[in-house]
């Protein structure tokens, strides 16, 4: 049985003052070779929205998944991170078995479908949906060449407030 935990409140900030508001834009992938990179999103149908290079030690390339509107930087001198070293950024999905098939017809190496059995406070991957196929608990997984890695998860139907 899984428990939900909410956030415990700011007692510094007033209850009365709404917080600022955010929006995730961005997400940096540190890669080795842009030029790859940039080949295999595009080949996943991720749009080009910006390839700016001012000179041999500093470029990016902006790229947007499908119906996203969080896009993501491929680049040179952007992270310090090494590449392959960003791991399971999440990529929502009404259907996982269609994103499934759709990225493995772009060429994209995709796992099965697995789902979590939580025992004892641990975490086992199963293989398969989820038996009650619930919103948030199916998911998959692919990498980009560098071993950038993405974790797809189905949502049908978004908790309250999302």
């Amino acid at each position: 049985m899984s428990t939900q935990r909410t956030p415990h409140s700011d007692t510094t900030t007033p209850p009365t003052q709404s917080p600022a508001r955010f929006s995730l834009e961005v997400v940096v992938l540190p890669v080795a070779d842009v030029d790859r990179s940039l080949n295999f999103y595009q080949s996943l149908g991720w749009r080009l929205d910006a390839d700016y290079e001012a000179g041999p030690q500093f470029r990016i390339v902006q790229l947007t998944p499908p119906g996203s509107p969080c896009s993501v930087h491929i680049g040179r001198g952007t992270t310090p991170s090494p590449p392959g070293s960003a791991h399971n950024h999440y990529l929502v999905v009404p259907d996982l078995d269609e994103a499934r098939i759709d990225l493995i017809s772009r060429g994209a190496d995709v796992s099965e479908i697995f789902h979590h059995v939580y025992d004892a406070g641990f975490q086992e991957r199963v293989p398969g949906p989820a038996p009650d196929r619930r919103s948030y608990a199916s998911f998959t997984t692919f990498s980009d060449p560098d071993g950038n890695t993405w974790l797809l998860q189905e949502v049908q139907v978004r908790q309250p407030g999302r």
